[in-house]
């Protein structure tokens, strides 16, 4: 909390937003979190019982721990409790005149409701017949490079910077029509890396509650960026919708966010991170995200090449809890370090 502050000090004092411009920005994010929480929390009242009558329930792999048969047949698709939320949120502002939709909001709308409906697709597949398969990868694929190749058409026709900075080090890339792949690979990465720490209770929310947390603080620190208060408002209406979610899917779950909820998380991340040019400090935010990737990769790798394993099972949150750990206390372990990062890479973002 008291690094939030001194980045809201910083804001204030060096990039010329005086005290009542600041605080209508706060008000409005606060406001929107609120709005959000509440919503995800009707939504989701009313939502899982109609899952549960239409036996939406999501197949539980035989390859992870025993431990997870249990939650064979909850409720999948939980996403939608924090996707419907920040959209009729920022509808509402909208309509009521206290924001503008900027074309860098737009983009993150698009990519947030283009990833979710990609995700609903493929968690209904799985719920149809029964089994984990979903959509092929191939398919994903091709659907992923539409998704990128459109926020980068958008992107590019409103004047939008294609070089990578890294601050700290002084060093500027310019990478022209490169920069499309860049963000291609960015969406992916981001969306899979969220999708893969998306298998114990509450992990993968309270960790994207941090990830937009840190992100809203860095876009309110962005006024030089068209758009860049709603990405904050978008940032905080969606932790307060994930913080509501988080209600139903702490241990023992009553609903899963299913790859309707991880990809659009994961995308909304990447979208706000390359918009507000700290792709880097993406690394850093979601850190435990990508060590999540990092150790499945490790993990695939070492049985192929060497046929041997690396941990008992990946990702590591399946290591830990071979190694006899609680699902609660892995999950708090991993808050933990996500908060940590979370922080620094918002003085990283911000700051530095």
């Amino acid at each position: 909390m008291e690094c939030i502050i001194l980045v809201f000090l910083k804001h204030l004092l060096y990039n010329n937003i005086n005290g009542g411009e600041f605080m209508l920005i706060l008000a409005k994010s606060i406001l929107g979190l609120t709005l959000g929480f509440v919503l995800s929390i009707i939504v989701g009242l009313l939502i899982i019982p109609v899952l549960k009558k239409l036996k939406a329930g999501q197949t539980v792999s035989n390859l992870i721990n025993k431990r997870h048969q249990l939650k064979n047949g909850t409720p999948t698709l939980g996403g939608l409790i924090f996707i419907i939320p920040p959209i009729t949120t920022m509808l509402i502002l909208y309509f009521k005149g206290s924001i503008t939709l900027s074309t860098n909001i737009i983009i993150v709308m698009f990519v947030f409701i283009a990833y979710a409906i990609l995700g609903f697709i493929d968690d209904f597949l799985k719920i149809k017949y029964h089994n984990n398969k979903g959509l092929s990868t191939i398919t994903k694929l091709i659907c992923q490079i539409f998704i990128a190749v459109v926020f980068y058409s958008i992107y590019k026709y409103n004047g939008g910077s294609t070089s990578l900075e890294v601050t700290l080090l002084g060093i500027k890339w310019e990478l022209g029509f490169v920069y499309g792949i860049f963000i291609l690979f960015v969406l992916v990465g981001t969306t899979n890396a969220v999708n893969i720490t998306d298998g114990l209770d509450g992990l993968c929310g309270g960790l994207s509650v941090m990830a937009f947390l840190a992100y809203g603080v860095i876009s309110w620190g962005s006024n030089w960026i068209p758009g860049y208060d709603t990405m904050a408002i978008f940032s905080f209406v969606l932790v307060g919708s994930l913080l509501g979610f988080l209600l139903f899917n702490t241990h023992p779950a009553r609903v899963f966010m299913g790859d309707t909820g991880s990809l659009a998380l994961g995308g909304a991340l990447a979208s706000i991170a390359i918009l507000t040019h700290h792709e880097f400090s993406l690394i850093i935010i979601g850190g435990v995200f990508v060590i999540e990737t990092l150790s499945s990769f490790i993990q695939i790798i070492a049985i192929r090449k060497f046929n041997r394993k690396v941990f008992l099972k990946a990702p590591l949150h399946h290591h830990f809890e071979e190694l006899g750990w609680s699902e609660t206390d892995i999950v708090k372990v991993f808050w933990v370090a996500g908060f940590l990062l979370a922080m620094f890479g918002v003085i990283y973002g911000v700051w530095l």
